[in-house]
């Protein structure tokens, strides 16, 4: 729940700890088109806009360097994410509109805004990346002005983010075919401090991207280790991989949905050791048993009570793979634990998807992997002419 106080101030409590929130540079846009619209209609100068977001949350946001003659205005709204980890958090994002020939509004994207080359995405390929949301936030708010003004005149409306192509590097931009600079995003116009269903909504876009492209299977890791060790220690095709963070029941669901057949997942045993206990969202805040699982395993394998005792008393995983190693036990408890997360993951799945996975640790390497994963791999080997 987002509450929002006398002085405007926009925060959510998590974990009962108060978390700033922030506006969409889908608001920017829309406010600073708003504004322009408004300078370019009326000949004076706009140093504050507002703004109704889908949201319903009303935003009063200061105009920067409005500039306006007779046939175009222009100025820019600074994105402030809030307490989210943003890569846009403190860009300026223009807006310039300017009158044209016809009767119709006009939008595009201009400098540091990227453009689509990939089919899969909501916009078609050689269109900005401006999402329907957005895109519609920002028309209206023309039109609004338009109207107020009662004027017929057809606007081009182009958005631009001088910064936009340095910090599209830190996006997801890159993977999903989108070039040139950042995208105009966000549905409720508000940013929501680490918001689950934002991520979530990137990587079924991803998914779902990689599907119209063609992909009928995926290569998985949950983050940064398992996307190192992939290309470090394996010569593999990369242009279908991803990575699902913690949200590995609702990829294999999303994956099931996109019409996607089957996912290699390769993952860091930290992760993948919770999903050998049926655990499908892997952030510790869940569940973090992972000592109690790999002395688990270990006994199935055959470990005696002070092994497993040791193992209990394990901070990281790596410390348990010692621990099995000097036990001479790591392969056969590999041989438990890719096998249990075969189960789950296909339980979970419901036999929707074929489902592999190879496991590693960042100290020892190779670790194990599913019966099927060696087979599967040759779906994601680099084709040579």
């Amino acid at each position: 729940m987002i509450h929002v106080t006398d002085q405007g101030e926009m925060y959510v409590l998590k974990e009962n700890k108060k978390m700033q929130c922030g506006y969409t540079t889908g608001s920017c846009a829309a406010a600073a088109a708003k504004a322009a619209a408004r300078m370019l209609l009326t000949q004076e100068r706009v140093d504050q806009v507002d703004l109704m977001t889908p949201k319903g949350i009303l935003l009063h946001l200061e105009a920067i360097q409005p500039v306006f003659d007779r046939q175009k205005a222009s100025c820019a709204i600074r994105k402030d994410g809030g307490d989210d980890p943003d890569a846009t958090h403190g860009m300026l994002i223009f807006a310039s509109v300017e009158f044209t020939d016809g009767e119709e509004l006009v939008l595009d994207g201009g400098k540091g805004v990227g453009r689509v080359t990939k089919p899969g995405l909501w916009q078609k390929v050689g269109e900005a990346a401006i999402n329907r949301v957005p895109r519609e936030m920002i028309l209206a708010s023309v039109e609004e002005v338009r109207r107020e003004y009662h004027c017929t005149r057809g606007m081009k409306i182009i958005i631009s983010a001088p910064e936009g192509e340095k910090v599209a590097e830190k996006t997801f931009n890159p993977r999903l075919g989108i070039l040139g600079g950042i995208s105009i995003l966000g549905t409720s116009g508000i940013v929501v401090p680490m918001s689950e269903a934002a991520l979530t909504a990137s990587i079924r876009l991803e998914i779902n991207m990689y599907r119209e492209q063609g992909a009928d299977y995926l290569l998985i890791t949950p983050g940064n280790y398992g996307e190192s060790f992939l290309k470090e220690k394996m010569d593999l095709d990369m242009s279908h991989s991803l990575k699902c963070s913690n949200y590995v029941g609702e990829t294999l669901e999303m994956a099931v949905d996109a019409g996607i057949k089957g996912i290699l997942f390769v993952s860091h045993i930290g992760k993948f050791i919770k999903v050998s206990g049926g655990i499908m969202n892997t952030h510790s805040h869940q569940a973090d048993c992972r000592a109690e699982l790999m002395a688990a395993q270990a006994i199935r394998a055959g470990a005696d009570l002070e092994t497993a005792q040791r193992i209990l008393k394990t901070l990281t995983t790596e410390e348990a793979v010692d621990i099995l190693l000097e036990k001479q036990l790591c392969s056969q408890v590999m041989e438990i634990v890719t096998d249990r997360v075969y189960r789950y993951l296909q339980h979970h799945c419901q036999g929707a998807l074929e489902t592999e996975a190879i496991l590693f640790s960042n100290k020892h390497g190779y670790l194990g992997e599913t019966k099927g994963a060696q087979e599967m791999l040759k779906k994601f080997v680099i084709k040579t002419e």
